[in-house]
């Protein structure tokens, strides 16, 4: 009887023993997956997807809206992930250049297509075409704001081929159908005028990679005059590229620091301007949506006492931005840096203010570039000091 029971007791134990290690194997597998690199844990997820999910979708893009999760949960509106197609449409914004026929096009309050303006010396502007004239087709594709983005693509393609445009001109109810021909567009960042035959003018849109030439352009027109003095617009200016900032502000500043950046390691990198600069009187003119490299520009102008600032306070971004291009033809745009004005300033979520405050209604602050003098009370400001 007790060697029974000692049988049975050894069984019980192999039995409750073989139990343990089924559990214990299977909780250290369980503890040895969820250690294992995302990467596993997605294909497991795209897995159930494929096998499971009702309808059908696109891997691509389930693929590309976890990496714009990934880099939006630091909580960085200025550190974002970019898609193949919209890393292309950044490269060519900031390079300042592309092929095609060289207009901007907008989408109107009956949803069609129109021409906003035709870029000086351009293709479309030699073939005819004018702002305000609609854009039927495009190479017999039917133009629509659902298919917006492809009409643009068409208009763009290789140098020297061309492009058969159906256009709608309203003001003569006329239809024309025109062939342009491709050519190589230097997208304008920059225009000047002069005001009371002695106050110059330029306004800058935005710091891409050749803002600086047209800026040298401009100045170089405009100083066949016996100027009394320069204003530079930087309202609804985003920002752009520090180096094209930096090289506009060695122009106008005299020998200094222009703009510190230091990153999270604590390292300093100093950019300087050289003895030689516009010695003219200078107005800058900002507002709410004067931001980063237009902040650089405005805030250098101000510490070193350079000019006036005219207008409202500008946006407060102070902090650059690297790019990191991916393998694959998307990229990680990255927050790396912070920067700071010449007197140790960093404007980031504070802004500049202006030495002269004159507000606008933001109906007219939105259309900027398409006052005339006596709606703009700024740029009126700015004359009025300067002359």
């Amino acid at each position: 009887m007790k060697k029974n029971n000692f049988y049975l007791g050894m069984l019980s134990g192999i039995v409750l023993f073989f139990l343990m290690s089924i559990f214990f194997t299977n909780n250290i597998f369980a503890f040895k997956l969820s250690s294992l690199s995302p990467n596993f844990k997605v294909n497991q997820i795209l897995s159930i997807l494929d096998k499971y999910y009702v309808d059908q979708y696109s891997k691509e893009m389930a693929e590309d809206e976890m990496y714009y999760g990934l880099v939006n949960s630091l909580g960085d509106p200025y550190t974002s992930y970019m898609d193949k197609k919209t890393f292309s449409s950044f490269m060519e914004q900031t390079e300042g250049s592309y092929v095609g026929i060289g207009t901007v096009i907008s989408i109107d309050k009956d949803d069609k297509l129109v021409v906003v303006s035709p870029y000086e010396n351009s293709p479309a502007a030699k073939a005819g075409i004018l702002p305000g004239d609609k854009i039927i087709s495009v190479d017999n594709i039917e133009a629509s704001k659902n298919n917006y983005e492809e009409i643009i693509s068409k208009l763009k393609g290789n140098e020297g081929t061309k492009v058969k445009i159906k256009i709608l001109r309203p003001s003569n109810n006329k239809t024309l159908e025109l062939d342009v021909v491709r050519e190589k567009i230097d997208i304008p960042t920059v225009s000047h005028k002069i005001f009371n035959n002695n106050i110059g003018y330029i306004r800058i849109t935005n710091f891409d990679r050749n803002t600086y030439d047209q800026f040298k352009q401009a100045y170089n027109s405009i100083s066949q005059k016996k100027l009394k003095g320069l204003i530079i617009d930087l309202r609804n200016n985003p920002g752009g590229l520090l180096e094209s900032v930096v090289q506009i502000a060695d122009e106008i500043v005299p020998k200094s620091c222009i703009v510190y950046t230091q990153d999270k390691a604590g390292n300093k990198k100093y950019a300087y301007a050289d003895d030689k600069y516009i010695d003219l009187p200078l107005a800058i003119l900002v507002n709410g949506n004067s931001a980063s490299a237009s902040e650089v520009l405005s805030g250098a102008v101000k510490d070193l006492k350079r000019g006036v600032l005219v207008g409202e306070k500008t946006f407060g971004k102070g902090l650059v931005q690297n790019l990191f291009p991916l393998k694959d033809g998307s990229a990680v745009k990255v927050t790396i840096a912070k920067y700071y004005t010449p007197a140790g300033i960093c404007i980031n979520g504070k802004g500049i203010e202006p030495d002269y405050k004159v507000e606008m209604p933001d109906d007219l602050s939105a259309k900027i570039s398409y006052l005339n003098l006596d709606e703009d009370l700024q740029l009126q400001k700015a004359i009025e000091i300067l002359s």
